[in-house]
């Protein structure tokens, strides 16, 4: 039998709500270029990931991990805090 290694997706977004338990929403953007006209465009996926301590706030970038799913809308796992959003 061979071991195949599994291909493990790793996105970075920025937190943009993080008002429901032990659940953050990261918003995850991402330049293509248009097929037809040529123009840079931004697209932005969002994604529900899963934060154990309830640590992580609003503004903050992070590093999420696709993982088994948690619950209907939940597959992804926050791996790292890449930075902190600047308090006011």
């Amino acid at each position: 039998m061979i071991n195949a290694k599994k291909i493990v997706r790793t996105l970075t977004g920025k937190v943009v709500s993080n008002k429901m338990d032990k659940t953050i929403t990261v918003k995850v953007e991402r330049k293509v270029k248009h097929p037809l006209l040529g123009k840079i465009i931004n697209l932005s996926n969002k994604f529900h990931a899963h934060d154990e301590k309830n640590v992580i706030n609003e503004g903050d970038v992070v590093q999420i991990t696709e993982q088994r799913p948690i619950s209907k809308n939940k597959s992804w796992v926050v791996t790292k805090v890449v930075s902190k959003a600047r308090g006011l």
